[in-house]
């Protein structure tokens, strides 16, 4: 495994029996003190066997429990670098935590979702979702909650260089629009969990339209992905005040730049001549400054 395992376990987390899960979540929390100990004393201390163990490493992608141990070491001497880097002991947030530590804190996890999200990205998908925007009649987007923030804005930046794109954050309203999506359309639905109902909805109802589907989600085993043509995977982290939903949408909008970007470079001189003309547009509607006081 190339990737970071401590990205692996969390996205392999929700599809992992209870027992696997704890131990999953004890690596997460304490990965450098797990990678010291023997198989027989991480059993004892996840109140498992040693033959849980074993098949959880197999699980997410070991031949065993040594290599496991040494993929979670340098991990954990790669995190403990970057938080040093930020000034920050540890990701979480706490209630005695300073200004000063929140934002350092933040910093820490918008940073390495960011991070994370392009080097996990699969090149391959992007061009295929690329692809199949540039050619499709219309692109619906689908998004709620935080979520909607993230397709609103990959909406907007698409209709600004001249493509017919929908962002849908209400249910109804995307459920109608995806019925009635033409061969070759596109639907791209964000969710972080990949088990939002409204999102999972619009998705089924688009791919029977005949429409090309996508999922941009942070678990890619997740049902919503399971379901899609193409999957682009996001990575953020989950804490105490759930502030994963804010590092999620910083990972979101990363994919929405690299969508964007994607399609931009394959048509330069549309784009810059849509831009300019969106730009003129709303030119007029802005107020000089005052001068003096």
């Amino acid at each position: 495994m190339t990737e970071d395992i401590l990205v692996r376990l969390r996205q392999a987390l929700p599809g992992l029996r209870r027992s696997e899960q704890l131990i999953a979540r004890v690596a997460l929390e304490e990965p450098a003190t797990v990678a010291g100990l023997s198989i027989t004393e991480l059993a004892a201390r996840c109140g498992t066997s040693t033959a849980t163990v074993a098949r959880f490493c197999r699980n997410v992608g070991f031949d065993g429990y040594k290599s496991f141990c040494l993929a979670l070491a340098r991990a954990a001497v790669d995190e403990s670098g970057r938080r040093y880097q930020f000034g920050v002991s540890e990701g979480d947030i706490d209630p005695a935590d300073s200004t000063r530590d929140v934002v350092r804190k933040l910093a820490f996890q918008e940073a390495r979702a960011v991070e994370e999200t392009a080097e996990m990205l699969d090149l391959d998908e992007v061009d295929r979702v690329v692809t199949a925007i540039i050619d499709a009649p219309i692109v619906d987007v689908y998004g709620s909650a935080s979520s909607g923030l993230a397709a609103q804005d990959l909406g907007q930046k698409l209709r600004r260089i001249g493509y017919f794109a929908n962002a849908w954050t209400d249910a109804h309203l995307a459920l109608t629009s995806a019925a009635v999506l033409r061969p070759g359309s596109v639907a791209i639905a964000f969710s972080h969990s990949g088990e939002t109902e409204e999102a999972l909805s619009a998705i089924e109802t688009a791919q029977k339209a005949g429409a090309f589907t996508v999922a941009v989600t942070n678990f890619p085993e997740s049902p919503l992905a399971q379901i899609s043509d193409a999957v682009l995977t996001t990575v953020s982290r989950e804490t105490r005040f759930r502030y994963g939903a804010m590092s999620s949408r910083m990972a979101q909008l990363m994919i929405v730049d690299v969508i964007f970007m994607g399609v931009a470079q394959r048509r330069p001189e549309v784009v810059a001549e849509s831009l300019a003309a969106s730009l003129a547009a709303v030119e007029g509607r802005r107020r000089p400054r005052r001068n003096g006081s």
